[in-house]
């Protein structure tokens, strides 16, 4: 299900990139973006909220910084005019290539192969506009020609990232262990798929953060300071 804080979100951002100037001499401001690949569990979705806050802040923009992940579906939706069902289908780690073939000779769903091109236009254009924290999807190769996108990674030890899944999705060990291998194939699947990238080529990325040596908000600063530096107090 799309949340609807996410989509009010969403549609405030792009209310406030397409409204006219009230002002003639108005200059836009500097472009500024960031996208964010994750391992699962390595707390990729609070370091996007966080840093958002953390640029909104130190920008003053009057675009505010918004974060696409979930909501990015029902942006990609709206884009396309394609029906909410699709929206089951756009997850990085949707199926197999072997599934999705076979999915699409019987005509039991649309193919990944549909999908994903309008996905990627959808980053693209959101990119190109700014003040915006992309998560996942291929976003860093999608935009990789854009140079005022930054491009982070976050990792993590199996163990930490396991127990992060644990408390956040109040799981047992099992199947939080489960979840994040499914996870982190799907993902791989899904950039040597669509894009023909390793997820784990470390020329992709500006950054490439452990979150298990950084507490959240030192992960923020650090991205943060590398997109739009705090400026310097004056010593007196």
């Amino acid at each position: 299900m799309i949340e609807l804080a996410g989509l009010d979100k969403c549609f405030t951002f792009i209310n406030n990139q397409i409204k006219p100037s009230e002002t003639s001499w108005y200059v836009k401001e500097q472009r500024h973006a960031v996208t964010i690949s994750r391992a699962a569990g390595s707390g990729g979705h609070a370091v996007a909220s966080l840093l958002a806050e953390e640029l909104q802040a130190r920008s003053h923009a009057e675009t505010p910084w918004t974060v696409f992940d979930k909501n990015l579906v029902a942006k990609v939706l709206d884009d396309h005019n394609l029906p909410t069902l699709l929206a089951k289908f756009i997850p990085e780690n949707r199926v197999s290539a072997l599934e999705d073939i076979l999915q699409e000779l019987l005509g039991t769903e649309p193919s990944s192969w549909r999908i994903v091109p309008q996905v990627s236009e959808t980053i693209l254009q959101l990119a190109e506009l700014g003040n915006v924290v992309i998560v996942g999807r291929g976003g860093n190769i999608i935009t990789a020609k854009l140079d005022h996108v930054f491009h982070v990674r976050l990792v993590g030890s199996l163990e930490r990232r396991v127990e992060r899944i644990m408390e956040h999705e109040h799981l047992g060990r099992k199947a939080a262990l489960a979840f994040v291998q499914s996870e982190d194939r799907g993902r791989q699947r899904y950039l040597r798929k669509h894009f023909h990238a390793d997820i784990d080529d470390p020329q992709l990325y500006h950054l490439i953060i452990n979150t298990d040596r950084f507490p959240e908000a030192e992960v923020v600063r650090m991205v943060a300071d590398a997109v739009l530096p705090a400026p310097v107090k004056s010593r007196r």
